[in-house]
C-alpha cells in the first residue's frame, strides 16, 4: 500500500483538479468546488430541498389545492369528481363488495393518492407527516452531534478520569438496543400524567420534542466515538504543541485548534445521522411510541395504511416512497460532502 504525506498528498490532488486557482484559497473553498462539481451530490441536494420545500409547504397544499383538513375524520364525507358527488368512504367496495372501502387516488387535487380509512386525504398527511418527520429527525441529528462534539471534545482532550468516565457512559448507552432503549424511554415520556417538566419546561405527551429529545439522546455515542477518537489524535499533533509552548490556555487550545480540525467529520456526518434519525423516527412512529396523536409523520401514514394494502397500497407507499428518497440522498450528500472534504477517501491502494 502506498503511503502520503497528507500535506503533499492535498496539495498535489488540488493542483492536478484546479491547476493554479488553489493558491490563496481556504480548504473550506477548496471543498465546495469540489462538491459543485461532483453531480450526484448536487442531484441529492436538490432532491433533499425539494422533499423539504414541499413537505414544508403541507399548509399550502391542504388550504389552498386540496381544501381539506387532514387531522379530521371524515368518514361521511363527499366531494365532487367529473360532476358527481363521491363519497369519501364507499360502502361495498372492492373485489367482494363487503364492508367499507375509503375512496382511492383520484389523480387531482381532492384526494390526489385517495383517502385513509378515516376518510382523511392522504397526499396532504403524507406532507404533513413529512414535516413532521423532517423536523425531529434534523433536530435530533443536530442535538446528537452538537452533544457529541461537546463531549467528545472534553473526553479527549483532558483525558484520564474524565474520559474514562464520559466514554463509560456512552459504553452504556451504546450497549442497549437502539429501538429498545428509545421505546423504554418513550414509553416512560409518554405515560406521565402531566407530561415532561424540566424545570420550566413543559412537554405535552403530544409534542413534538418528546420524540425528538430521545432521538437525539440514544444517537450521541455514534457521533462521540469518531469525534473523541478524532482529539486524541489532534491533540499530539506539532501545531498543538506549538501553541501550548506559546502559552495557550485550553479554552483555546480547544476552540482555536482542535475544533476547527474536527468540523468537517461533524459536516459529513451530520446528513447521515439526519438520515438515521428519520429512520428511527418512522420506526418509532410505527408502533405508536412516536409522533402522537392528532400530529402525523411518515411512520404514523404508514400504520395507517397496514390495513388497506390489498386494497389501497398507496397509502403506505407514498409515505415509503419520501422515506426512500430522503434517506438515500442524505446518504449520497454524506458521501459527496466525505469525498469533498477528504479527497484521500478516494484513493485506492493500485497494483
Amino acid at each position: 500500500m502506498a503511503v502520503f504525506e497528507p500535506e503533499a498528498e492535498l496539495a498535489t490532488l488540488d493542483t492536478e483538479e484546479f491547476g493554479g486557482e488553489v493558491v490563496g484559497r481556504s480548504p473550506w473553498a477548496l471543498a465546495g468546488r469540489r462538491l459543485v462539481r461532483n453531480k450526484l451530490a448536487i442531484a441529492a441536494v436538490i432532491v433533499f430541498v425539494l422533499i423539504v420545500a414541499v413537505s414544508f409547504a403541507a399548509p399550502l397544499y391542504a388550504s389552498h389545492i386540496a381544501h381539506t383538513n387532514p387531522f379530521e375524520s371524515n368518514l361521511s364525507g363527499t366531494f365532487q369528481q367529473n360532476g358527481k358527488t363521491v363519497q369519501v368512504i364507499q360502502q361495498g367496495a372492492g373485489k367482494l363488495g363487503l364492508g367499507e372501502t375509503p375512496v382511492g387516488p383520484t389523480w387531482h387535487a381532492k384526494y390526489l393518492l385517495g383517502a385513509d380509512n378515516q376518510g382523511r386525504d392522504v397526499s396532504a398527511r403524507v406532507l404533513y407527516g413529512g414535516r413532521a418527520s423532517l423536523e425531529i429527525g434534523i433536530g435530533s441529528a443536530v442535538l446528537a452531534s452538537l452533544l457529541a462534539v461537546v463531549f467528545g471534545l472534553i473526553a479527549g482532550f483532558f483525558g484520564g478520569w474524565t474520559d474514562a468516565f464520559l466514554s463509560r457512559l456512552m459504553d452504556l448507552i451504546w450497549a442497549f438496543p437502539v429501538y429498545l432503549l428509545a421505546i423504554s424511554l418513550a414509553t416512560v415520556l409518554l405515560t406521565a400524567p402531566n407530561g415532561l417538566r424540566i424545570g420550566f419546561v413543559h412537554l405535552s405527551a403530544s409534542s413534538l420534542w418528546v420524540p425528538l429529545t430521545i432521538i437525539g439522546v440514544i444517537y450521541v455515542p455514534y457521533v462521540f466515538r469518531p469525534i473523541r477518537g478524532q482529539v486524541l489524535s489532534l491533540r499530539e499533533r506539532e501545531f498543538v504543541e506549538a501553541a501550548i509552548a506559546q502559552g495557550a490556555s485550553n479554552a483555546r487550545l480547544i476552540f482555536s485548534e482542535i475544533l476547527p480540525n474536527v468540523a468537517s467529520t461533524v459536516v459529513v456526518l451530520l446528513p447521515l445521522m439526519i438520515a438515521t434519525t428519520i429512520l428511527t423516527e418512522s420506526a418509532l412512529s410505527y408502533l405508536s411510541i412516536g409522533v402522537q396523536p392528532p400530529n402525523a409523520s411518515w411512520g404514523t401514514v404508514i400504520q395507517d395504511g397496514q390495513g388497506l394494502l390489498y386494497t389501497r397500497p398507496w397509502v403506505a407507499i407514498a409515505p415509503g416512497i419520501m422515506i426512500v428518497l430522503t434517506v438515500l440522498a442524505l446518504n449520497v450528500l454524506g458521501d459527496g460532502l466525505r469525498d469533498a472534504l477528504d479527497p484521500r477517501s478516494k484513493l485506492r491502494m493500485k497494483g
